[in-house]
């Protein structure tokens, strides 16, 4: 098992550069009050790892709620991701430069391909080189990259991705992947750790967080940690916020981390990586926000 120590430890790199590996995840997060707020309570409970994306619409809160903390920008691991009507070389490179002025800062942590678009990632990834060759991002790799998406992307590519962040919780497992990218040196990461609030329905993940005298978010996101992957719940609630990151004081044994991770289904709450292609929700998301934004 891996070694966890608190909630500024983390994994480290294939570059060398350490991630953290318990984190906020911002997606649906209100820009504004909302955001700004939730950001600021997880740095004030010790968290160092912000994750947000373009598409999120919420970059600018996300800033603000860096430099309301006043917690030195260096001590945050801060991660956004290149949406997918901005991908293609130059539009990623416009689109990154974007990103760091809405964040207000002068570099990232972790810059990410947000899907895998079809004739698109290729030319995104380049870019994503040239940034990280000209140290303008500390880290940079993908999201819901399939292993076949991995291998084309790895034909062309002069640089492995760090990271691959995916759907990921109890009912869907992937084991195959995370051996692939655990293989490849690719540090997974999850989003939608808890199935979007469903993980809380679950009998089986209650009786065990009676036992462990913890909350059910609390154990699947100990089973993230100990199966090695990065975990960015989300929430608005300060009181969720702090309760989320209570998982470094006790560890599940053997018996119950095989139990859930044989509740694989195999299910999935967000779009399939390879049926992706700009669904009618996301594209009222982005519209909203760009009109937003102009």
């Amino acid at each position: 098992m891996n070694k966890i120590t608190d909630l500024k430890g983390g994994f480290t790199l294939h570059n060398g550069v350490k991630m953290p590996y318990f984190g906020l995840g911002v997606f649906q997060s209100k820009d504004g009050e909302e955001v700004i707020n939730s950001v600021k309570w997880a740095l004030e409970a010790g968290y160092r790892h912000i994750d947000t994306a373009s598409v999120y619409g919420n970059e600018e809160g996300v800033g603000t709620g860096i430099r309301e903390s006043r917690v030195p920008r260096e001590e945050i691991f801060l991660v956004s991701k290149v949406w997918n009507t901005e991908q293609g070389y130059d539009e990623t490179m416009k689109a990154f430069e974007n990103s760091l002025k809405r964040l207000n800062t002068d570099y990232l942590d972790l810059y990410l391909v947000h899907w895998p678009v079809r004739g698109k990632y290729k030319e995104t990834w380049k870019a994503l080189e040239t940034l990280y060759k000209e140290n303008r991002v500390r880290a940079i790799g993908v999201s819901n990259f399939l292993r076949h998406h991995l291998e084309d992307l790895l034909e062309d590519a002069s640089i492995i991705p760090m990271v691959n962040q995916m759907e990921f919780h109890p009912y869907l497992v992937q084991q195959e992947l995370l051996d692939y990218c655990n293989a490849k040196g690719i540090q997974y990461e999850a989003w939608s750790p808890l199935m979007q609030g469903r993980i809380f329905d679950l009998e089986i993940i209650n009786n065990m967080a009676q036992r462990y005298n913890k909350s059910i978010a609390n154990i699947v996101l100990r089973w993230d940690l100990q199966k090695g992957v990065v975990t960015i719940p989300k929430s608005v609630k300060k009181e969720r916020i702090v309760s989320n990151a209570n998982v470094f004081d006790f560890e599940l044994s053997d018996k119950d981390m095989d139990i859930l991770n044989n509740l694989d289904k195999k299910k999935r709450f967000g779009p399939h990586p390879r049926a992706f292609d700009f669904p009618p929700f996301i594209t009222k998301i982005w519209n909203y926000y760009q009109r937003r934004r102009s």
